[in-house]
């Protein structure tokens, strides 16, 4: 129930016919007893920047989900942001400072890291492979590197893309060896496919998986499937897995946070969830 109480999280983007996030965060705050709602707002490019400013003179919103074409511009937008979004160049969420500022973060790759933590691994020291360094793949290598990883090798077909996001993670993490040019699982101990290979059928795998050692942990961003072939592919060789969807379910709880409401469980979001596809 809508009331003159209730709080806008502003969902922004476009086109929106494909979000998913309203039909899992407003059936939480139903079940939870929070008075706020999710509310997608199709935006195109060129309007975005006047509407990001105007949409924050709401006296009650509480922030703003960011999603595309906007998530790289809105870096650009705010008055400050955080080292996850510095090495990501890409934010999607955004709040308003008592004192009016607009601060931004990004919690895609959280809901990756979190994921993973909960299974069990513990990404202290360890060494981690990225395939694919788009605005998903950025994500995830900056949440990593703040989650005390020791070294990333990172792979794109785009070697200019990858490059760029080595040079921002060697700025702000020093300490953490970075890699570039070789998809060679070999050696690492978490390895990630963060490009769009495995959305459809007959896509070739993001790298060689007999390659792959048993004790490696291996995650997935492509949600097409519960288990998508790399996925198959990683487990028959005896690896851990984390499927696609677990990124998107773990990273609200911290989008929560984010925005100082009740946070809650991934298995609490699936369960509530009213997803159609």
């Amino acid at each position: 129930m809508i009331n003159g109480h209730t709080e806008l999280i502003a969902h922004i983007g476009y086109p929106t016919h494909t979000f998913k996030s309203p039909m899992i965060y407003n059936p939480y705050f139903e079940e939870a007893g929070i008075n706020a709602v999710v509310v997608p707002m199709g935006c195109k490019a060129e309007n975005y920047p006047v509407f990001l400013r105007s949409v924050f003179s709401l006296d009650n919103i509480r922030g703003a989900l960011i999603t595309m074409p906007h998530k790289v511009s809105t870096v650009g937008l705010l008055d400050e942001v955080t080292a996850t979004v510095r090495v990501a160049g890409a934010c999607n969420a955004v709040k308003r400072l008592p004192d009016g500022r607009l601060v931004g973060d990004m919690f895609d790759g959280a809901g990756f890291v979190r994921g993973v933590q909960r299974k069990g691994f513990d990404l202290r020291d360890k060494r981690v492979l990225v395939v694919g360094t788009g605005g998903v793949g950025s994500a995830i290598a900056a949440s990593l590197a703040g989650a005390g990883i020791a070294a990333i090798s990172l792979f794109d077909v785009n070697a200019a893309c990858c490059e760029a996001l080595a040079q921002r993670l060697q700025a702000h993490y020093p300490h953490i060896e970075v890699r570039t040019g070789s998809n060679d699982p070999i050696g690492h101990d978490l390895v990630v496919n963060a490009t769009p290979l495995g959305m459809n059928e007959g896509d070739p795998l993001p790298l060689d998986v007999t390659r792959l050692s048993p004790e490696t942990f291996v995650g997935e961003v492509v949600m097409r499937a519960e288990t998508t072939a790399f996925l198959a592919a990683a487990q028959a060789r005896g690896c851990r897995t984390q499927v696609g969807t677990d990124m998107l379910y773990e990273q609200i709880p911290a989008y929560l946070e984010f925005f100082g409401l009740p946070t809650t469980t991934a298995d609490l979001l699936r369960r509530v969830a009213r997803l159609s596809y």
